[in-house]
């Protein structure tokens, strides 16, 4: 166990053998299971005999980053489909053939990988990532959308958003947040990260045309007007590559803590400060 800081607070490892784990999501009978961006893998993390045991459960998927677990089924987000593996927690020894709940979503490489969550009104919602670092990208990117799972319609729910990998829902308003991961190559110190806030359907966020709500692309923002955009909740740091984002809602932290928004910054891949260093 290593302290972080002077409140109590303590990080600790719980599991290992989970290699590239990103996304996280939790069974009813208390299985963990975490998909990969990378390895083509899902993981399932289930107790033995007191002991916490880790499974590879799905080999040979597209980037299955994105998991969600909802009545009885795993949901998980490849590159270009959504899939569903019913009866999970009863057969990880051999998931058998998923459902295809879309298949038709981009292929791209770039910020293909998926943030799946399960939204309050059933649908599943996840990120369509640009194309590109920065471009102007078609409509069927650089959105935030979500899927009814019973009969595969897909609708966009915000529009501007470059690579959003923290996706989560207000326990009480129900209202979208999101983090949105700005775009490189003006510096260690432009733009910033953002943390957003879905006020109405549809929204525009700005990517290309504006960034962090008041800096307007050198390449694209010509003629816009940052006013036109939503503007962010709050301003994460340049290159601060947020990543995973939840509103706490437990018990353990203190009372201060209630409602607030944890995020997972993951630090720049590259800055000519961090470069200098290794060097």
């Amino acid at each position: 166990t290593c302290a972080i800081n002077n409140d109590g607070f303590a990080i600790e490892l719980w599991a290992s053998g989970l290699p590239n784990a990103r996304s996280i999501t939790l069974g009813a009978k208390g299985t963990v299971f975490a998909g990969t961006r990378e390895l083509g893998a899902v993981y399932a993390v289930v107790d033995n005999d007191g002991k916490r045991e880790v499974r590879t459960i799905l080999k040979g998927l597209q980037r299955p980053n994105g998991v969600v677990y909802q009545g009885g089924a795993l949901y998980v987000a490849e590159q270009s489909r959504i899939l569903r593996f019913d009866n999970i927690e009863e057969s990880l020894s051999k998931p058998g053939q998923p459902v295809v709940v879309f298949d038709a979503l981009p292929k791209d490489e770039h910020h293909g990988w998926k943030t799946l969550v399960l939204g309050p009104d059933g649908w599943l919602y996840f990120n369509i990532g640009a194309p590109c670092n920065n471009c102007v990208p078609p409509e069927t990117h650089a959105q935030i959308v979500r899927i009814d799972p019973k009969n595969g319609v897909l609708e966009t729910v915000a529009r501007g958003v470059r690579n959003s990998l923290g996706i989560t829902f207000h326990p009480l308003t129900k209202e979208l947040w999101f983090t949105d991961n700005g775009r490189d190559w003006l510096g260690d110190d432009q733009p910033s990260d953002e943390l957003n806030h879905l006020q109405k359907p549809g929204q525009h966020f700005g990517f290309p045309y504006c960034h962090q709500g008041n800096f307007t692309d050198p390449e694209f923002g010509w003629g816009k007007n940052c006013d036109d955009y939503a503007k962010p909740a709050q301003l994460m740091g340049p290159h601060a590559a947020t990543l995973g984002m939840r509103f706490y809602t437990g018990k353990m932290f203190p009372a201060k803590y209630q409602g607030a928004i944890f995020i997972a910054r993951h630090g720049p891949w590259r800055s000519e400060e961090h470069t200098s260093e290794l060097q």
